[in-house]
């Protein structure tokens, strides 16, 4: 070993592949003082060899404060209720000290048991704690990218989530409809002929309506929530008509909310709608239901009717015909029975008689 005493402390001096190293140790002790230099020394291996020395991983309540949270605000800026559910997550992560406490690299499977069984016992539902699981998982994710941490925990949501399957009738659409003030009838029409998520339509802006391309018309979707959400929908008639009601009212505007609202953002927002939907669930009997349910109908109605799975969730603004299955319900046997018929309209030399299956069946 080459530790000198130069003044109070030892110093490092060797040479590392033809290269001179001097620094000092800052260690009053030499044995001290080599063992820092044999630390040294193994750093440089370690980097000749591409090892990467481990940075320690932030606390999971110093990533969120620090990094993660202004991510959100930045990324999210035009969308106020992503950037509250995020804040309300986080909050409750922040809460928990044994995961808040815990470097990333250092969330494993029994602290995040730990974490539901907190939340259950909180009596939160399984579809409110899979949400706060999901930021959890986007966290990590995140930090993973970032190069934050070199490994994380894979973030199982729980089972049991139940999930939007309810679909409207015709018979309950045509009561709904008929119950609306004039405001949510529009709201509706468009929707459940168009599968618009309502966050979209909210935003409509009348530059991103044509009524001249196709046969009715078409709404452009810019954005949405993935990249996959940018899309073009054809109007149908009574879309068509809806819309261009509202333009003729509005003086024909080039510009502004298809949908405007005496609110902070300009545009109808989920409160605006909720009295009058809660009145007209009322006034027409039928069986309570949100508002994106109107998604899932117009979807399944596609389905049924025989559309592409890839030209529905391109209307959609699904990245895969994966995901657009977990939107679609079938309401009865239409497609099967279709599908059995067109399987039974064989050439009548590839079909035996009925009467002689009879026969076979019986003789066996």
């Amino acid at each position: 070993m080459s530790a000198v005493k130069r003044g109070k402390f030892y110093w490092a001096d060797f040479y590392f592949r033809g290269k001179r190293h001097q620094f000092s140790t800052k260690q009053t002790n030499k044995q001290a003082a080599q063992d820092v230099e044999t630390a040294a020394k193994g750093r440089l291996l370690k980097g000749e060899m591409g090892i990467r020395e481990r940075k320690p991983a932030p606390l999971l309540k110093d990533f969120i404060k620090g990094e993660f949270l202004p991510w959100v605000e930045s990324t999210f800026a035009e969308k106020r209720n992503t950037r509250v559910w995020y804040r309300g997550g986080c909050a409750r992560l922040r809460e928990f000290a044994p995961l808040a406490d815990s470097p990333l690299d250092e969330i494993e499977g029994a602290k995040i048991g730990g974490y539901v069984a907190k939340r259950q016992a909180d009596k939160l539902n399984v579809t409110s704690i899979n949400r706060e699981l999901q930021i959890l998982r986007r966290i990590l994710h995140v930090a993973f990218e970032w190069g934050r941490v070199e490994r994380i925990a894979k973030v199982k949501m729980l089972p049991g989530e139940p999930r939007r399957e309810r679909v409207l009738s015709r018979e309950e659409e045509v009561k709904y409809l008929g119950a609306c003030a004039s405001l949510l009838f529009d709201v509706a029409v468009v929707l459940i002929d168009s599968a618009l998520r309502p966050e979209e339509l909210n935003r409509l802006e009348w530059e991103n309506v044509s009524f001249i391309n196709g046969k009715n018309g078409c709404i452009r979707v810019l954005r949405g929530k993935t990249h996959s959400a940018a899309r073009i929908v054809p109007l149908t008639a009574r879309v068509r008509e809806v819309l261009e009601r509202r333009c003729d009212a509005a003086g024909n505007p080039q510009t502004g909310y298809v949908f405007s609202a005496s609110t902070a953002s300009g545009h109808v927002e989920p409160s605006t709608l909720r009295g009058l939907h809660k009145l007209a669930l009322t006034a027409s009997k039928v069986r309570a239901f949100p508002l994106y349910t109107f998604r899932h109908s117009a979807l399944t109605r596609w389905a049924e009717a025989g559309m592409s799975p890839f030209l529905l969730a391109q209307l959609a603004g699904h990245s895969s015909v994966k995901i657009s299955q977990r939107y679609i319900h079938l309401t009865d046997d239409s497609l099967a029975f279709a599908a059995m018929e067109r399987a039974g309209a064989l050439p009548a030399t590839h079909q035996q008689p009925l009467a002689l299956l009879s026969a076979n069946t019986t003789q066996g």
